[in-house]
């Protein structure tokens, strides 16, 4: 025994790291009667997997194909090439395509998962091959006293973006909530919400009702537990051990207790990949030097499964396009100096919002996908500038929708505004003041804006003319265009913007079975990487929302199927004996 060791155990598969693609590969191996081990270093569960809205992007799902959705096998793939470009003939786009809707259809059938379709979700991009719908899933709200004792490991809601604690789900729930001021039915609903809510945080101290990504991780949760995985929280893994070139097991502190684990067929790397790691993002992340990166990911993403798989050797693929899931953050102070990271993700589309650089002009649509708002403004700030932009609403619209952590009516703005967090202006250039803008340039800028918004055009940027544009928008807005509104009736409220992101795309090279590649360019016996720890098979282009969990959980099922020898569909012949070997 080591010296480190106080204690040793063995297992066939070693998970490090606990979020949605972790526990898939954890509840496949098991099934096939793997003893498996998921090694979590927080006390909780579920990574950025439990924050996320929990949806999947999976082409050709069965959910699609049940409500009469179907489409040409050759349409997913236009879709992706008119994207990536040469980034297509990853051969990991086909097993991604060929295993997605199978996992869907297993973890719904060993009753691990209930699945709720999106299809009318539509791609973000109007590309060939896109689709207005179909191509999407997330996970049913679930009741989170089944989880029995394992509620208490779950990550809970994101803070500052769930109300006081509870979850609210896409789609009707928070149209519901949107409308709750104008709707007897949705305030019916809201009340509802909310009276069930007060319940649990009064018998159980927090929510039971989750929904999004709470809700995949609680159903996978429930059945790793079910299918016998061992779920160890407080537990970092510290050291890869191999022999002979092939990995064959892992140091981990457990709970403070030095352990060496012996995995029998291999170590899976599911850490969430680098979205706090300061470090690395130096090298990797093009505006660091003006500006410190706030990601919306847990504050415990620092990059570890990238470090312990540098130390065996593996390479990493830096060279993508975005090294990650940008997505404009504002900072909530946290009452103790500190800040925490909202993401804002829904606000910027709906009328009566507009976005502006320190110029106090516009430059993007604000509603296209985040990860296009933040490269606009990467796009348009000065050498040597920080990033940085303003988000700008009217009274009414802030009452209705809220604008980031200041929520709609009936909640005060006091609180928002004694903080600094929210800025108030009873005209235009009033605002511009409290922010530090231009106020003839910003006055000009909405003037122009409001003119086409009351006629619902933009003709400079074209907010409303995708149809992903008008998803994203408000569909009972009594105006043309469901994006677009003036901002007209004071006063008017702006939250600063900075740069963010939902997680990172690069990552450690990955074949496409999930494979570790070492330097050489030659897989790692015994090693895998999955979810953000791998390299995203995307080539760091965000082509439709659920592009992270839905290859993640994806290979997550493949490395599943690869340790347990079981056939993996869409490898190609060189790669086809690797499963022999498990």
């Amino acid at each position: 025994m080591d010296s480190e060791t106080a204690g040793v155990t063995a297992c066939d598969v070693l998970i490090v790291g606990s979020g949605a693609a972790g526990l898939c590969a954890a509840i496949t191996a098991a099934k096939a009667g793997l003893e498996v081990i998921v090694a979590e270093k927080t006390g909780v569960f579920g990574g950025t997997s439990a924050w996320s809205g929990g949806w999947l992007w999976i082409p050709q799902n069965p959910q699609a194909i049940r409500a009469g959705i179907t489409e040409p096998d050759a349409k997913p793939r236009r879709y992706l090439r008119a994207l990536l470009g040469n980034r297509a003939n990853d051969p990991r786009i086909e097993t991604f395509l060929q295993n997605g809707p199978d996992m869907l259809r297993f973890l719904e059938e060993i009753g691990v998962m209930t699945w709720v379709d999106g299809n009318h979700v539509p791609d973000f991009y109007a590309h060939d091959g896109a689709a207005e719908g179909g191509r999407s899933v997330t996970a049913a709200a679930y009741d989170g006293r089944q989880l029995g004792p394992l509620m208490a490991r779950l990550r809970p809601p994101l803070d500052v973006v769930s109300l006081w604690g509870m979850g609210i789900g896409s789609g009707a729930d928070m149209a519901h909530f949107f409308n709750a001021t104008r709707s007897p039915s949705a305030l019916w609903h809201v009340t509802k919400r909310l009276a069930k809510h007060l319940y649990d945080l009064a018998r159980y101290r927090r929510s039971m009702q989750l929904v999004g990504g709470n809700a995949l991780v609680a159903q996978l949760l429930k059945g790793a537990a079910d299918s016998g995985v061992q779920l160890w929280h407080d537990s970092p893994v510290t050291r890869l051990r191999h022999d002979k070139g092939r990995i064959v097991g892992a140091s981990v502190i457990r709970q403070g207790t030095p352990i060496r684990i012996t995995a029998r067929k291999g170590v899976v790397l599911a850490t969430g990949g680098y979205p706090h790691d300061a470090l690395r993002q130096t090298h990797s992340f093009a505006h660091t030097d003006t500006i410190a990166h706030a990601s919306a990911a847990p504050k415990s993403n620092t990059g570890d499964g990238l470090r312990l798989a540098e130390t065996v050797g593996a390479a990493l693929d830096m060279s993508l396009a975005e090294p990650a899931a940008w997505a404009p953050v504002s900072r909530v102070p946290d009452g103790e100096g500190g800040f925490k990271n909202f993401p804002h993700l829904i606000d910027r589309a709906k009328p009566g919002f507009i976005a502006v650089d320190m110029r106090g002009q516009r430059f993007v649509n604000e509603a296209d996908s985040y990860h296009e708002f933040m490269k606009a403004l990467f796009a348009v700030t000065p050498k040597g500038c920080a990033p940085e932009a303003w988000l700008i609403c009217d009274h009414r619209a802030q009452r209705q929708f809220g604008i980031g952590w200041a929520k709609p009516f009936p909640f005060p703005l006091t609180r928002y505004l004694r903080s600094g967090y929210l800025k108030r202006g009873r005209r235009i250039t009033d605002l511009a003041a409290q922010c530090g803008l231009p106020p003839e340039a910003l006055a000009q800028t909405i003037a122009r804006f409001n003119d086409g918004a009351r006629e619902g055009h933009d003709p400079v940027f074209h907010r409303g003319a995708s149809l992903y544009n008008r998803v994203q928008g408000w569909a009972k807005h009594k105006g043309p265009n469901p994006t677009l509104g003036p901002l007209e009736r004071g006063p008017f409220y702006a939250v600063k913007l900075v740069p963010g992101s939902l997680g990172t795309f690069a990552g450690i090279k990955t074949t496409a079975d999930g494979q570790v590649l070492g330097q050489n360019g030659a897989p790692t016996p015994g090693l895998y990487a999955i979810g953000n720890d791998a390299a995203s098979i995307m080539g760091g282009h965000y082509p439709s929302g659920g592009i992270t969990l839905g290859p993640g959980m994806t290979f997550g099922y493949i490395v599943g199927r690869r340790v347990s020898g079981q056939p993996i569909k869409g490898l190609t012949p060189s790669l086809s004996h690797h499963t022999k070997d498990a």
